[in-house]
């Protein structure tokens, strides 16, 4: 353990990054931030026997920049193999799902209907759908900017991409759009630290996810913090 706390908490204090732009996993203010990433990160630090600090930032891609520069020693983030160059993921804790939001009268009706040409996406500049879609789209193209469907509607787009519940928020404020209720993704949330680490620290973590998902501690921690919209990742 002397080890894993040495990596992972120099000094006494394990500096973790949450991102509050993602209000599945985080709620609240940088001040006082709450959410099963919190949560977690808290226990992990018990676990060390060190104080917990947190970074809070705006999008995924800051949370990912603060670990990869040596800001942060643990990250909250998206599953994503254009990610995996520089962090280590332990097996998703939460599985979240992407939908599209469309206009009312649009033919499309599933995801595999917004891959056409003429076809302009708005998602979240570095959201993990963001690089799913950029990884997998072939004709339909994509246009980045602070919140997919905020950038869908204020340039009238065909589709925005987003996580189901902030999705379906948004459609039932605002009228002349629909949800497709397909999912275009599984958004699998994992603990993510920098890669190099040493086998020690990579396994502890890996431990305390699959620990805090069969205790019922993370479950508790989306109920606690009202997003019910995520699921419990299985066990591995």
């Amino acid at each position: 353990m002397t080890t894993v706390a040495g990596e992972l908490a120099p000094g006494g204090v394990l500096r973790a990054a949450i991102n509050l732009g993602n209000p599945v996993l985080a709620q609240g203010t940088p001040e006082a931030p709450r959410g099963v990433t919190v949560d977690i990160a808290t226990e992990v630090a018990r676990r060390l026997g060190a104080e917990v600090e947190f970074l809070c930032f705006g999008a995924a891609r800051e949370s990912f920049a603060a670990l990869v520069e040596g800001r942060a020693e643990l990250a909250f983030l998206a599953v994503e193999p254009a990610r995996a160059n520089e962090v280590v993921f332990t097996a998703p804790y939460v599985v979240i799902e992407g939908v599209y939001v469309v206009p009312e009268d649009s033919a499309i009706v599933a995801p595999e209907d917004v891959d056409r040409n003429g076809v302009r996406v708005g998602v979240k500049d570095g959201s993990a759908y963001d690089l799913f879609l950029t990884r997998t789209l072939q004709r339909a193209s994509i246009v980045r900017g602070a919140e997919g469907v905020d950038v869908f509607l204020g340039q009238g787009l065909e589709a925005g991409a987003g996580i189901r519940r902030p999705v379906e928020e948004f459609v039932a404020r605002m009228p002349g759009v629909r949800v497709v209720q397909q999912r275009f993704m599984e958004i699998r949330q994992a603990v993510a630290t920098r890669k190099g680490r040493q086998a020690e620290t990579v396994a502890f973590l890996a431990t305390v996810v699959e620990e805090l998902k069969a205790s019922g501690f993370v479950a508790e921690a989306l109920r606690r913090s009202g997003r019910l919209d995520a699921s419990v990742a299985p066990p591995v």
